[in-house]
């Protein structure tokens, strides 16, 4: 059977209509579905995680960036936000770990799925692509050495100190504990036993404030929400305390300002997302990352320095 010419056109444009759908289905149209997860939404230091990986994932096309947190710090709503990114399709997850060991079931069954884990501030106690954090033990330990200097300023060579942390399962926090005690080490200083407050600022203020009480001349903040604690309740107290700590926040920069507080370990969370995000699409782009523990910094804030950082 002979075919006319109009059909035989009608058939090639039917066959490259075929084709062309084809291609867009599978071509290069898809993006990769990256997923930031922190401890929670309360710290201005998880925000301006946030804010680096946003403004990172807007410089690609292929990029579809998303942020997910718990209210508050917890090891199964952390969880349950794992699993939401697995379900999501996820290629890739930065994850800042609340308990190095809680999530591994969690990350196994993400890495099951083919989604890459990077980290992001805290690592967990599983193999990752990479590891963006600041060193949190020799951030600790400078913390240290700072509140001894101003004690040693003020004639104070001995007495009892008090540690105000998050919890006794993460790593970040734990290392910059072992990091502050160091600094102490073969001194008259007594550091007593670490006191958790979940990162909460009131159940943090009720903990320095029992400290205070009990006649410490110094206390140390492991993290934002414990920093301000420990600065307001030496602001209530009106005793000569000093008090260092850790993360930047506008409610700790005024503590500061006011003298409550000596000094905070700044760290760099703008770069660890922003950076964490670029390393993610290296590596679903098959790149080989060369710098599989980056360290991203800390700064020393002070009065004499804080306007720098407001």
């Amino acid at each position: 059977m002979k075919l006319k010419l109009k059909n035989i056109v009608a058939i090639a444009l039917i066959l490259g209509l075929v084709t062309l759908s084809g291609c867009s289905s599978s071509g290069g149209s898809s993006k990769y579905k990256i997923y930031l997860i922190t401890m929670d939404q309360m710290d201005q230091h998880w925000v301006s995680v946030d804010k680096g990986a946003k403004e990172a994932a807007a410089e690609y096309d292929n990029v579809e960036y998303t942020w997910l947190a718990p209210d508050v710090k917890d090891d199964a709503k952390q969880i349950e936000a794992i699993n939401n990114a697995i379900a999501g399709g996820a290629n890739a997850i930065m994850l800042a770990a609340n308990g190095p060991d809680a999530v591994t079931s969690a990350l196994k069954e993400a890495e099951s799925q083919g989604i890459k884990i990077i980290y992001v501030d805290s690592a967990a106690n599983y193999p990752a692509e990479a590891t963006l954090a600041t060193n949190n033990e020799s951030a600790g330990k400078t913390a240290g050495e700072e509140l001894k200097k101003a004690l040693e300023a003020k004639g104070v060579t001995s007495g009892n100190l008090g540690v105000v942390s998050v919890n006794s399962a993460t790593a970040s926090t734990i290392a910059r504990d072992k990091g502050f005690r160091s600094a102490f080490t073969g001194t008259g200083y007594t550091i007593l036993e670490t006191q958790y407050g979940e990162g909460d600022v009131n159940k943090s203020k009720d903990i320095a404030t029992n400290y205070i009480t009990n006649g410490v001349v110094g206390l140390f903040g492991g993290n934002e929400g414990s920093t301000v604690g420990v600065g307001n309740a030496i602001a209530e107290s009106g005793k000569g305390i000093i008090g260092v700590g850790f993360d930047k926040s506008d409610t700790i920069l005024g503590l500061i300002k006011s003298g409550s507080l000596l000094a905070t370990m700044v760290q760099n969370p703008y770069v660890m997302g922003n950076e964490g995000l670029k390393t993610a699409v290296k590596i679903l782009e098959g790149e080989t990352v060369s710098e599989k523990n980056v360290d991203t910094g800390v700064t020393v804030v002070t009065k004499a320095n804080v306007s720098e950082f407001e």
